[in-house]
């Protein structure tokens, strides 16, 4: 088989694997705190004919070496985690984080997820959860009497209640960090979960320890820039028109040589 062939083959299936990312990423550009994909490849491994400073004779070494490679993979995806664009709603129950940070969760398995989606909603117990009704951890009990729900920048939740003259504290949202946000895995529902190589989640109040501040009456949109997703998929699919066309010309190569040999 011509190495042409299987070199081309691994660069159509990068692209392709790109254009997948990408795909995704455009699918998701009105998905609140949806981060986008970046697709990492790196080279495969090289056939070496001659080292690099090889002895020609006894007096000559060689300035160079014959290396052939063998192709592209994909090492890894990698989420961005940049702020994205705010999105005013003037809803009372939807919050945004300005800054670094995720909210936690309690997933319907009994483990902490995370998420950097605000859009929360009061289920049929009073407590305050995610559009999957997923409840936050620490968990906010919400009054069936209360006019008003007010958020502060360092996630004091209090209340409006019928009856009473002042405000009442329901309690306090906190924020987690990790050393390697990238490190996370993606559950898809705006979720993610700790591995490894993310690091041990690190609980703080909102404005504090690097953590963002929480801006109630917004939420944060999706940090997915379409004109660069554009780019992005215009250079994948020249790419992958290229490797189309050197599988073609080492098929005319090969079909070539058993006609004239």
């Amino acid at each position: 088989m011509n190495p042409a062939l299987w070199v081309s083959k691994t660069g159509l299936e990068a692209q392709d694997a790109k254009m997948s990312a990408i795909a995704n990423n455009l699918a998701n550009v009105n998905t609140p705190g949806f981060k986008r994909d970046r697709v990492q490849f790196e080279d495969l491994f090289y056939q070496t004919a001659r080292v690099a400073g090889s002895p020609l004779d006894q007096n000559t070494t060689t300035p160079g070496g014959i290396q052939f490679g063998s192709g592209v993979k994909v090492l890894g995806t990698q989420k961005q985690f940049t702020q994205g664009a705010v999105q005013n709603t003037g809803q009372e129950l939807d919050v945004a984080i300005a800054g670094q940070g995720f909210f936690q969760l309690e997933a319907t398995d009994g483990d902490l997820a995370y998420t950097r989606a605000g859009n929360f909603r009061i289920n049929g117990e009073g407590v305050l959860v995610t559009a999957h009704g997923l409840p936050l951890v620490p968990a906010i009990e919400v009054p069936a009497n209360t006019h008003k729900l007010t958020i502060a920048k360092d996630g004091t939740v209090s209340a409006t209640v019928a009856g009473e003259q002042d405000p009442v504290a329901l309690g306090q949202l906190t924020l987690v960090n990790f050393i390697n946000p990238a490190g996370l895995e993606a559950l898809g529902s705006n979720l993610y979960r700790q591995t490894i190589a993310s690091g041990e989640a690190v609980e703080g109040t909102p404005g504090e320890d690097a953590l963002g501040h929480l801006n109630q009456g917004v939420l944060e949109g999706s940090n997915v820039q379409v004109v660069e997703e554009m780019v992005e998929m215009i250079s994948a699919q020249r790419a992958y028109e290229m490797n189309t066309k050197m599988i073609s010309a080492a098929d005319d190569m090969l079909k070539y040589l058993n006609q004239q040999v």
